[in-house]
């Protein structure tokens, strides 16, 4: 006997939308992908056959039981999400997955509830690479119906799916795992200079780090990006400085986020905004 295959709608064909989206066709679901910026949206669905490009986002809702949002930041999803919410169908879960903050994944909240749609705040830990692969952690803020509505389709998407609350816990977590996340990536550019002035080998370095508690697989990732002058884009720099200003709204930057803040700054200013965010050692690669 056939199934029909769940349909989820993901509103957002950036980088990680677009990977989402081809690994929810390869996990057998029916796959409607919709982008502010039609032609984006088309380019992501001529790469995974089982995505279909749609113009008009409320018919990219029509019959998803899932309906993810993974656009730049709270506005982008409020302006979208105000034209759309009245076509969710009955019983359809809102999975905001976009990184906005605890203020705005309230705000989207309220909109959710005035309308009567299932929400859920449920931002994610990992880039291109472990979306297209299944290995996000989402990070999951709403109601126990909500979540059993959504849970089956996100573990398709990733290695954890971990309920942390009732209200936007999922912004609020991920607000503090982007700041680490970019710190360590500045320190391990930072440290690799010193390397270099101590004229200490950089995979030796790496070896001491592997061996013991200090390891920490993201930033070692991130030496070799930085080595190997790699910046094709998992994780943008300019996308990395909004995430820091969202701490921002929970308390003054301490000194060693603004220094962080003031590094991802000239790095955009230096052109280089659009690369992954191991382009913030590009004036030490640059000297090599």
């Amino acid at each position: 006997m056939s199934m029909t295959k769940p349909t989820v709608a993901v509103l957002g064909a950036g980088a990680l939308g677009a990977a989402i989206a081809a690994r929810l066709s390869d996990t057998e679901h029916q796959v409607k992908l919709w982008n502010r910026t039609p032609e984006r949206a088309r380019a992501a669905a001529a790469a995974s056959p089982g995505v279909t490009a749609v113009a008009a986002v409320t018919e990219a809702v029509k019959g998803a039981t899932v309906v993810l949002t993974l656009l730049r930041d709270g506005d982008a999803v409020a302006d979208v999400m105000n034209t759309a919410i009245d076509a969710l169908d009955t019983g359809t879960v809102w999975v905001q997955a976009s990184t906005i903050g605890p203020t705005s994944a309230r705000t989207l909240g309220e909109l959710a509830r005035a309308h009567r749609v299932a929400y859920l705040d449920a931002p994610v830990s990992g880039s291109t690479g472990p979306a297209r692969a299944g290995r996000l952690v989402w990070l999951v803020a709403g109601s126990q119906d909500a979540f059993d509505l959504a849970e089956p389709t996100l573990q398709q998407l990733g290695t954890a799916v971990e309920h942390l609350g009732t209200g936007v816990e999922g912004s609020a977590i991920k607000v503090a795992v982007n700041a680490w996340m970019t710190a360590a990536t500045v320190a391990m550019s930072d440290v690799l200079a010193l390397c270099d002035a101590l004229g200490i080998d950089h995979k030796l370095f790496a070896k001491v780090l592997e061996g013991g508690p200090l390891a920490m697989p993201y930033a070692l990732q991130k030496a070799v990006a930085m080595d190997e002058h790699a910046y094709a884009a998992g994780f943008a720099v300019e996308l990395a400085r909004k995430d820091l200003a969202l701490a921002d709204q929970a308390l003054p930057p301490t000194p060693l986020l603004r220094a962080v803040q003031q590094r991802l700054d000239q790095t955009i200013a230096d052109g280089h905004g659009h690369d992954d965010l191991a382009a913030i050692d590009y004036q030490r690669a640059r000297l090599n």
